[in-house]
């Protein structure tokens, strides 16, 4: 009975955010208000309706209704209950309507705002959300509906749909098959959320873009009315990336945080898109440039978002993220081509009335700057996409998968990233309009020397890397001069208001949130690079085989086993469990248990690392194998992974910056519309 309640809704659904499509539409040909509110109607009811969907799989996974394909696939009776309500985005059906329904809340939740200044975009921002929404509704419909079931006919065959074929009876299995052990981390739990929050608020500064295009409106009315969507989105994508990395350092069990696997790609492209674009409206703002760029990094920021989406469910290349192959992939390509042909025409239609308000007079301007910044963005995005889809070509032309491995993107980005660091410390120096090297150097000088004490400071404590040292010269450069930013600031208002240091600085921040919310996400950044420059430049490992009371050493630490348990949880698991007792320059500092979980329900196994973890360092230590005590041993993987934790510490800093720049204020620019009488649809000329 759920399920057919589940199914019911979900038709509902389809059909509502149809008919919203069509009365968007006729509102628009006829310049009807009635029209628009009814489309503006159905995209609100969408969301109860998908809520319903949403919370009918929830309540099969809970109660164990294993008749359920979706359910079988994803839980099983030994599953706690959180682990089965996250289940709802464990599998591909699911996932897609946890999608759909996040999608419904964003839409809904805009269309809920106040519409007498900005009327004419409404019919269009709700036309392209109601289109994105119809198009997964329509994947879950028909291609991977989470309502369909195990039935068992007269002659013995077992089947799986929707409704009971003739003569079957309903097929119970005794127990599910249980989620993929990989997805039961809690980085697991919260991260996938966190990317589709990211990818779904971004179709909203998406939607207004094109709202801006059909309308003919030029002016920056739909970067501001979309600004805190934008940073949304940005701060639900990045955490969601940063969690990513946290899950495969604890559960992967390499000793990394980032593998450039596909699907880390296909959330990672749309991030850089996003970032470029963010820096680029600032420039459309102030300056009154950039408008036909901002049309097209958002535009692409759609399109990759689609793509991202693409990637991870169609199954087209592997993944430890991705679920399995379905007919979906051809579906994806389909609309993506469509969305980006519309977007394409629409850009080329207005390109003559998107011109630019000024020019740009000097290449050290802070606008040229930014554009540097943004082509630096395009080049890591070229990069990151011609090696994630380089396998699907040469599949298409050879018949053979060739992959793209680590080392290429750390080579081909590895030079791009470091342009982008040098960036961020010069160009919050320079000024809008004109700078010259002089005024540059001036403010450049004293971080500059700062930042070369650290470089000699480090190469005195034995650092020879060469690539190491200059990356800390970058990560200190910026630091500095951020740092000075801020104190140059903090010191002018105390001047000027006689206020005590915190009172200024809190005063400073709160009147200009988004310079100083980013100067806190640049910190976010260099601390990142920080712990990067450490576990890629100096990360060690060894591996062996012990008996009891046998030591491993890498350099410092020595790792000495003591005993494995081996026994049964009461949670469906096998666990393997190792002791090893952890010394640092021959003085004790720990104990750690890393061990291997055998789930019995999907039979898989999960490697959880024993880690030691200080500002420092990490060692990272791994139960690879055992024998039989009595013969050969354990073997253990050790890693020493220098100045790691500096990566989680910058990005809780970077959240932190993003929560600055983001919280909400006055919109210090309104732009009047005018309105007109009746119950038609206002408009503006093409060359407002």
């Amino acid at each position: 009975m759920l399920a057919n309640i589940g199914f019911g809704v979900l038709v509902v659904s389809f059909i509502t955010s149809l008919y919203g499509i069509i009365a968007s539409i006729i509102g628009v040909r006829k310049n009807s208000l009635a029209w628009v509110e009814s489309a503006r109607k159905a995209m609100q009811i969408t969301f109860p309706l998908i809520t319903i969907v949403a919370l009918a799989i929830i309540l099969l996974l809970v109660t164990g209704q294993y008749q359920v394909q979706y359910v079988y696939n994803v839980t099983s009776s030994t599953m706690p209950l959180y682990l089965k309500i996250t289940a709802l985005w464990g599998g591909q059906s699911g996932s897609l309507v946890f999608w759909a329904w996040l999608m419904s809340a964003f839409t809904t939740a805009v269309t809920l705002r106040k519409w007498e200044r900005d009327r004419e975009f409404l019919p269009w921002v709700i036309l392209v959300g109601l289109v994105t929404l119809t198009f997964f509704l329509s994947l879950i419909l028909f291609f991977e509906n989470p309502f369909v079931r195990f039935w068992v006919t007269a002659a013995g065959n077992q089947v799986i749909s929707m409704f009971p074929p003739a003569g079957a009876a309903p097929l119970i299995p005794a127990d599910g098959r249980g989620l993929n052990p990989l997805l039961r981390h809690p980085g697991m739990i919260i991260h996938p959320p966190m990317l589709y929050l990211g990818f779904v608020s971004f179709v909203i500064p998406y939607a207004f873009a094109v709202a801006a295009l059909v309308t003919g409106r030029t002016d920056d009315r739909w970067i501001r009315i979309t600004r805190r969507w934008t940073l949304v989105a940005w701060l639900f994508l990045s955490l969601g990336l940063v969690l990513g990395s946290r899950w495969a350092y604890d559960v992967l069990g390499w000793g990394g945080y980032w593998a450039w696997d596909p699907v880390e790609n296909a959330a990672f492209m749309p991030w850089l898109t996003g970032t470029a674009f963010l820096h680029s409206v600032m420039i459309q703002e102030k300056r009154g440039l950039f408008k036909r760029w901002n049309m097209i990094l958002i535009i692409l920021t759609y399109a990759l978002v689609i793509f991202g989406t693409f990637l991870t469910r169609s199954g087209v290349l592997s993944s430890v993220h991705s679920f399995a192959q379905s007919a979906i992939g051809p579906m994806f390509f389909g609309f993506i081509a469509l969305s980006m042909i519309f977007s394409v025409w629409l850009l080329i239609w207005r390109w003559q009335i998107l011109h630019a308000e000024g020019n740009m007079h000097s290449l050290l301007s802070r606008e040229a700057l930014f554009l540097l910044n943004n082509l630096l963005f395009m080049g890591i995005l070229v990069v990151v996409f011609w090696g994630t889809v380089f396998p699907l070509i040469s599949e298409l032309f050879t018949g053979q998968k060739v992959t793209v491995g680590p080392a290429f993107y750390e080579r081909s980005t590895g030079p791009l990233f470091a342009a982008l660091l040098l960036l961020m410390g010069i160009a919050p120096l320079s000024a809008w309009g004109h700078s010259t090297v002089k005024t540059l150097g001036k403010a450049l000088w004293k971080p500059a020397l700062a930042a070369l004490a650290v470089v000699i400071a480090a190469f005195a404590g034995g650092i020879r890397n060469g690539w190491a040292l200059f990356g800390f010269l970058l990560v200190s450069l910026v630091i500095f001069i951020t740092l000075f930013e801020y104190f140059r600031g903090v010191t002018a208002r105390r001047r000027r208001t006689g206020e005590g240091w915190l009172a200024a600085l809190f005063n400073l921040m709160a009147r200009n949130r988004r310079r100083y919310g980013g100067y806190i996400i640049h910190l976010g950044v260099v601390l990142m690079a920080l712990g990067i420059i450490g576990i890629e430049m100096f990360q060690t490992e060894t591996q062996g085989t012990i008996p009891p009371g046998g030591s491993l050493r890498l350099g410092r630490y020595e790792v000495t086993f003591t005993r494995l348990d081996i026994f049964d949880a009461n949670d469906g698991r096998n666990v393997a469990r190792a002791t090893v007792l952890v010394s640092k320059d021959g003085r004790m500092v720990g104990e750690l248990h890393p061990r291997r979980d055998l789930y019995f329900d999907s039979m898989q196994p999960m490697t959880i690392p024993g880690v030691r973890s200080t500002i420092e360092d990490d060692l990272y230590v791994l139960l690879v194998d055992w024998q039989p005590i009595s013969s050969t041993g354990v073997t253990f993987k050790v890693f020493h992974n220098p100045l790691i934790n500096w990566l989680w510490i910058g990005g809780f800093v970077f959240i932190l910056g993003m929560l600055v720049a983001a919280w909400p204020d006055k919109d210090p620019q309104p732009v009047p519309v005018a309105v007109r009488r009746g119950q038609a649809i206002p408009s503006r000329s093409s060359g407002d």
